[in-house]
């Protein structure tokens, strides 16, 4: 099972409108590399809810709940979209910051990446993350 960090910007969908839908499609992604990734999603996978911008962190999970699927917002039938749905808040946030201070995540996408808005997350970046977020018990998670 593999393991997601997926971003949005605040004005556009917070975690606040996702923990009150209970379910959203993950859309507008239009980027071939970020597509591909989300093309690679399966089912269950855990994902990292990543809030950009203004006070970029770490602030919840989420799980993989539909495969992608075309997104019909795109003409060209290059673009899919999948849909995901909360799971919990991360105990505490890890920002932008603590993530580019962190050694161990130099070679982590967000890092190296900073523009992609879908990305793979490493097992061991994720067990590290999640001791971060103060969530050590989701460090397992998708094992």
């Amino acid at each position: 099972m593999a393991r997601w960090l997926m971003k949005t910007e605040p004005g556009d969908y917070d975690w606040a409108r996702l923990v009150a839908e209970g379910r959203t499609a993950w859309n507008g992604v239009r980027n071939h590399q970020a597509a591909a990734n989300m093309r690679a999603m399966k089912e269950d996978d855990p994902v990292f809810f990543y809030r950009s911008l203004k006070d970029p962190a770490i602030v919840g999970f989420m799980r993989v709940v539909r495969e992608a699927y075309p997104a019909p917002d795109d003409d060209t039938g290059k673009f899919v979209q999948v849909d995901v749905a909360p799971i919990a808040p991360v105990g505490q946030e890890v920002s932008l910051k603590a993530i580019k201070a962190e050694p161990r995540l130099a070679s982590f996408a967000l890092v190296r990446q900073s523009r992609l808005s879908v990305m793979p997350v490493e097992d061991a970046h994720w067990r590290l993350l999640c001791g971060m977020a103060g969530s050590p018990d989701m460090a397992e998670w998708g094992s």
